[in-house]
């Protein structure tokens, strides 16, 4: 546990507000992680980011907005054997990718240290990402506080806590209990955290990343891109069980961070002039965030689905599975919907007045955005922390439906019809669920909400 008669003694000349960000190369992660470092730019902050080379130019709004408080440390990508020559960040490799990502990040340690040693007026903190616990003792060797960044919810904290804290009596579980944790909740072994189901007993690499998350609730101190009203039972539970307040919501990013702009800019807004033509909660917009690629089976399902349901909608298919659209299918449904091929707004179509569901894998990026939009969520849960953020929407929240869970699950078209259908109708709860939540959001971030008093005292404590 850090102490603060272990600091690190900053020269009086000295800038006494600097801060070491160190994001983990993944959009869910970076992105969120990115706006919270924008909102501390504003608080008055020095901060230098620690990137690799390949993944500078996702700090480019960032170091153009705040050009004279947010600079870079670029610091050359450690290999690994188990990732192809070139690859830094998980777009490139998928999920399969975290571990060794994490652990070819480590290697960075000497240089880090190096740096802050030789720097005049090096950094009073570290706020880095949950994957990258092992800052926690690149903190103690500087004698500086380090703050974990979830990207995620707290809920989620508190499952990868427990099965990485009991790993090796939780391995070989079907069904794992959580009892300590409010709502004492049950999951599937298919449903928990990718790094678990990925975990493999007695590899000395998997130790070391088991270990490294560990370090989070040891931090000094624990963000979370999460609204006190959303979670505030697992939020409470963290404080009392690593025994300290300095835990803080903060979200949702999203809403308080930097505008987004798409690389290709211009394509795929023609869509916001295709759905203004319809009238308010009529259409469904589908779409499954940034990395992962439905099979043909799974095409053809939804497809088959989304044509019987009779509903609007507004399909985004990525441009390497486009090939796998039904032959026709796109003809049929022309006078009530739109596919589109490759990138869409997916803020600004959530956004609009027309949209009434989502179909969604409720990654948490996609997961805010459709609690700030008031959109119901259809949910299809795949891997990673999708299964627990479905499970808070569908069961602790009632502001989403159950459409299908599983990355290899091939649904049954008829019963997607029917869900989406119903889905769609005018009277279901879910949807006036989805209203009131929004409202406690936009409650959370306004002047003296619950996200903005906790960020002034992050502020105050960094």
């Amino acid at each position: 546990m850090f102490s603060p008669t272990t600091l690190h003694t900053v020269p009086a000349t000295a800038t006494t507000n600097h801060i070491l960000v160190f994001p983990y190369p993944a959009q869910g992660h970076m992105l969120a992680l990115l706006d919270l470092t924008h909102q501390l730019a504003l608080h008055g902050f020095k901060i230098t980011i620690l990137v690799t080379p390949k993944n500078l130019p996702l700090l480019n709004s960032l170091l153009t907005t705040h050009p004279n408080s947010v600079n870079p440390l670029v610091l050359p990508f450690p290999t690994h054997p188990n990732l192809p020559f070139g690859v830094e960040n998980v777009k490139d490799i998928g999920n399969a990718g975290n571990a060794p990502i994490i652990l070819s990040l480590k290697k960075l340690e000497e240089q880090v240290i190096q740096w802050f040693q030789s720097n005049p007026s090096p950094p009073q903190a570290i706020l880095s990402d949950f994957f990258l616990g092992y800052t926690n003792n690149w903190a103690h060797q500087l004698g500086i506080p380090r703050f974990a960044f979830f990207s995620t919810r707290a809920f989620l904290s508190l499952i990868i806590d427990h099965v990485l804290e009991n790993i090796d009596t939780l391995w070989n579980l079907h069904e794992i209990n959580f009892p300590n944790i409010p709502r004492s909740p049950t999951f599937v072994h298919h449903q928990l955290p990718s790094m678990f189901k990925a975990y493999k007993n007695g590899d000395t690499n998997w130790i070391s990343c088991k270990n490294s998350m560990l370090e989070n609730f040891k931090s000094y101190g624990i963000v979370f891109n999460t609204y006190y009203a959303l979670e505030a039972e697992y939020l409470d539970y963290i404080k009392m069980k690593v025994g300290h307040d300095r835990v803080y919501s903060v979200g949702p990013l999203n809403a308080i961070g930097l505008s987004r702009v798409n690389p290709d800019s211009g394509i795929g807004y023609d869509v916001l002039n295709w759905v203004d033509k319809w009238s308010d909660g009529s259409v469904l917009f589908v779409c499954f965030g940034s990395q992962k690629m439905l099979t043909k089976p799974q095409m053809e399902a939804l497809a088959l689905g989304l044509e019987r349901s009779g509903v609007r909608f507004i399909w985004v298919v990525k441009a390497e599975t486009s090939h796998m659209v039904p032959d026709g299918f796109e003809k049929r449904v022309a006078d009530r919907a739109l596919i589109v091929h490759g990138w869409a707004p997916q803020t600004e179509i959530l956004s609009h007045k027309a949209i009434g569901g989502f179909v969604s894998h409720c990654g948490w990026n996609s997961t805010l955005e459709s609690i700030m939009a008031g959109v119901m969520i259809l949910a299809w849960p795949m891997e990673a922390d999708q299964f627990v953020n479905a499970r808070l929407l569908v069961e602790d929240m009632g502001s989403a439906v159950g459409l299908c869970e599983g990355e290899d699950t091939v649904p049954d078209s008829e019963m997607l019809s029917r869900v989406i259908e119903k889905s769609m109708g005018r009277n279901i709860v879910q949807r006036e669920r989805a209203k009131v939540i929004r409202e406690m959001a936009f409650e959370a971030i306004k002047s003296g909400g619950s996200s903005m008093k906790d960020l002034d005292a992050l502020v105050k404590k960094i």
